[in-house]
């Protein structure tokens, strides 16, 4: 039940995170649209975000959780700030200089993540200018990750959680205070990343304090236990981000396809990343320090009953996540980005790759719950290898869906893309899913046939209702913005008390989701 708890308290801030990013990203379609200095920001976010995802909730943040519960589970009070104060500065001290030389190596980054852009000299230095204002923010959201990860390590999740929210809210400040004043005004999208990076540490700097672990910075490369999260975290740096690694796949493969593919990209990933991140990494956070002291205390069943609780919760709402974005695409990218400058042709494009990508997110979401039940054993190799069979699988089907799309001019031909990656995530989640069964770690509880049986027909019936409900209305785009945030309200609704009142009148009950383990 504690499990259940602290991921509805996650969930919720999540939510209104997402809501702010909603926020955002139409702001962002409406004053700026897609293409020139916005495809510019796109790649110069997305390389710092990559890295924020190695060194802060990603690779850092799996090496570094097991080891301070097993530290809290073995040892004192004093050893447990010793490791928080060594692991601190030697983090500080790593991010600092990759900042550095990303900021110093920045237009061989422009080039390698953006080829297409090397004949259009303007969008090329834009993209380098803002990369050396955006690198320096993965300093402050690496030391922020650590703060949460201490945070989450203690049961302390909401605070943590709500720190995207002031991303979010920095960055729309900076859109409507900071663009109207600068000559490009999509830089000052790359100066509120920086700015946000920096208030999101500050929020949550004085809470170690109240735990008495705020750390001081001491250099501790020959610390024992900051040298073991440093070879857990080698094998991770690919795991534990193959999602961004994908997408920085698809970033280079759309920089060679039509202008604005890659703000297409961006737009239909930012509407992926709603469901994924309020579900997905919210169970996966919240599992993640559970199942290592499950492992600490040598507690066998327990791990394996939370892993099963953690499958069963995250396709409970992956399943109609899915399909809901899939079948409502056309109305969804209208609601959010049909504005301004954001024209219907964008809309059309957008909602394409987000069909394509829908796919994938029962399997994006499962990979949160998987991963983590490696790393709380300190296993790091198995996910690696998933990861890297999970890249080369998305840079073949890339190759083998795109190429004839582009060598014929098809339009929409960044849709391959995204399908691709869609994919690469059902490796990844089939990967993971068979290494923990051949190394008889999860023992499934009985039910998942009939689990899965009415999970299917609730999904069913949702799709059912929505197609039926879609065919009322004709040009989404067409109706006024407060329409089309109430009818698409109207068929989310629909579609989930549907999927609900299946799933009940198949016999699903709220106490079969509670953790017991």
């Amino acid at each position: 039940m504690k499990l259940l708890r602290s991921t509805l308290v996650f969930t919720a801030m999540t939510f209104l995170s997402r809501i702010a990013g909603f926020v955002r990203d139409m702001l962002q379609a409406t004053l700026f649209g897609t293409g020139g200095a916005m495809s510019a920001f796109i790649v110069a976010y997305r390389i710092p975000n990559f890295l924020r995802r190695v060194f802060a909730e990603g690779s850092m943040s799996m090496a570094f959780v097991p080891v301070l519960n097993e530290i809290r589970e073995r040892k004192d009070q004093a050893a447990l700030r010793d490791f928080i104060d060594h692991m601190a500065g030697s983090l500080a001290a790593v991010v600092f200089v990759v900042a550095g030389i990303g900021m110093l190596a920045a237009p061989l980054i422009a080039t390698v993540f953006t080829p297409g852009a090397l004949d259009e000299p303007e969008k090329f230095a834009l993209t380098t200018e803002m990369l050396r204002i955006t690198f320096p923010y993965l300093i402050f959201i690496s030391l922020m990750a650590l703060c949460a990860s201490v945070l989450n390590s203690f049961g302390k999740f909401g605070l943590a959680a709500f720190t995207p929210v002031l991303h979010n809210l920095t960055v729309i400040a900076a859109m409507l205070l900071l663009a109207p004043h600068m000559v490009v005004p999509p830089k000052a999208l790359a100066w509120g990343v920086l700015v946000a990076g920096f208030l999101q540490l500050a929020l949550l700097w004085p809470a170690l304090a109240r735990l008495g672990l705020r750390p001081r910075f001491k250099l501790g490369f020959n610390h024992a236990e900051v040298r073991r999260v440093g070879k857990l975290m080698i094998p991770t740096l690919f795991s534990s981000s193959v999602a961004q690694v994908n997408l920085l796949v698809g970033t280079v493969f759309a920089s060679l396809l039509a202008d604005g593919s890659q703000d297409w990209l961006y737009y239909s990933d930012r509407l992926i990343e709603f469901p994924l991140g309020l579900f997905g990494v919210a169970i996966g956070t919240v599992i993640l320090p559970h199942l290592s002291r499950r492992f600490a205390a040598q507690d066998q069943a327990g791990y394996s009953h939370s892993l099963d609780w953690g499958l069963r919760l995250v396709l409970l709402v992956g399943w109609p996540a899915g399909l809901g974005l899939m079948f409502l695409a056309e109305p969804i990218t209208a609601t959010v980005y049909n504005y301004g400058r954001f024209t219907a042709h964008d809309t059309q494009m957008a909602a394409w790759s987000l069909i394509a990508m829908s796919i994938g997110v029962p399997a994006f979401m499962a990979s949160k719950v998987l991963l983590p039940a490696f790393y709380a054993r300190q296993d790091t190799k198995t996910p690696m290898r998933a990861a890297l069979w999970t890249v080369g699988s998305n840079v073949g089907l890339t190759l083998l869906i795109v190429t004839p799309l582009a060598m014929n001019q098809v339009v929409g031909g960044h849709a391959g893309i995204a399908l691709a990656t869609g994919l690469a995530g059902i490796v990844n989640a089939m990967w993971l899913f068979v290494a923990l069964r051949r190394q008889q770690i999860f023992a499934a509880q009985a039910g998942w046939p009939a689990y899965l049986l009415k999970l299917l027909l609730a999904g069913a019936a949702m799709v059912a209702t929505l197609v039926g409900l879609r065919q009322w209305i004709g040009d989404w785009a067409a109706l006024h913005a407060l329409h089309r945030v109430a009818w698409l309200l109207a068929f989310v609704g629909a579609g989930a008390i549907v999927y609900g009142t299946v799933l009940l009148a198949l016999g699903l009950r709220p106490r079969h989701l509670r953790d017991r383990g």
